[in-house]
């Protein structure tokens, strides 16, 4: 990569659009992902958004717009883009006659690619796909070890750029644990990450920004932390004694759960008008929950569905 490479957004997208006759299935996409970010990318099945991953990779061409990666035009320098990227699909499409390791080395000789075996030995251990495996032909893989496979492929050239098409799919939780630790190590090293999920769980885990598309529109872009602070706080009120809740509780409250000895609350804003209201009340404990990434993004999954 060079200089002026550093200088570019991993991805930029200017207006991107695409259209099949009546149907859009992208519209008007502006989207910047910045170098050493992860990118966790969402939305409804149908959204839009493998076709937009499919427009980076010219593997579509758009109705209108542009798109680019780390500068290079993804289609009119679709090649050079494309040898910057290492690409999970959602479905790895592979001849089923082929070994493991026909297949990886025939994927690093299409792409042009140079793969450190050291390297490839590293990505094998830790996703647990030994050189036995590698030596059977894919028919005899289950779905975990097509995934295993797939992600070797793409970690395996250590690109600057890394495209996951919902990466964790028919992975066990330890191995998903295992891919959490990877995409981390490699952003440490400045790499990008720009992955589609169904998981808020691991969308909260290792992203630092979420994208969210909705019938091919970007309806929200912010950082993991941001979101955070949108999220309502749940907060529940133990009492030594029995109490009755009298009077409304202040805007932005909403109750959960009330019982003589207990007050489950949602709670948006501060907190210092729940405090208020509870003087004089024989309160015994509060417990706090961890903000949930979900209470703000279901509410976007909801609205995309009806």
């Amino acid at each position: 990569m060079n200089s002026n490479d550093r200088t570019e957004p991993a991805i930029s997208a200017r207006g991107l659009t695409k259209r099949y006759g009546k149907l859009t299935a992208v519209n008007n996409l502006h989207l910047e992902v910045k170098q050493g970010e992860i990118l966790g990318f969402l939305g409804l099945n149908g959204a839009g958004k493998t076709t937009t991953i499919r427009l980076l990779l010219d593997l579509l061409r758009p109705t209108s717009g542009q798109a680019f990666i780390l500068g290079h035009d993804c289609q009119a320098d679709g090649l050079r883009a494309r040898s910057l990227v290492g690409y999970l699909p959602g479905e790895m499409g592979i001849y089923s006659h082929l070994t493991g390791r026909e297949v990886l080395d025939f994927l690093a000789g299409l792409n042009q690619q140079t793969v450190d075996r050291e390297y490839q030995r590293e990505l094998q251990d830790r996703l647990e796909l030994p050189e036995v495996d590698l030596r059977r032909k894919l028919r005899e893989y289950s779905t975990g070890m097509k995934r295993k496979l797939g992600l070797i492929q793409a970690f395996q050239a250590d690109p600057p750029l890394l495209i996951l098409d919902e990466p964790t799919e028919g992975l066990d939780p330890l191995m998903q644990d295992s891919f959490y630790d990877l995409v981390v190590g490699v952003q440490q090293r400045g790499r990008t990450i720009f992955m589609s999920s169904h998981v808020l769980s691991e969308v909260e885990h290792v992203c630092n920004r979420v994208a969210l598309l909705r019938k091919g529109e970007l309806v929200l872009l912010s950082s993991v932390e941001e979101i955070r602070r949108l999220a309502p706080r749940r907060v529940r009120v133990f009492f030594s004694e029995e109490v009755k809740l009298e009077q409304d509780l202040p805007p932005g409250h909403e109750t959960v759960e009330i019982n003589p000895h207990m007050w489950s609350l949602r709670v948006e804003g501060p907190l210092g008008p729940l405090f208020k209201r509870l003087s004089g009340f024989p309160v015994s404990d509060i417990e706090f929950e961890e903000r949930r990434l979900e209470d703000v993004l279901i509410p976007y999954y909801r609205e995309g569905a009806s």
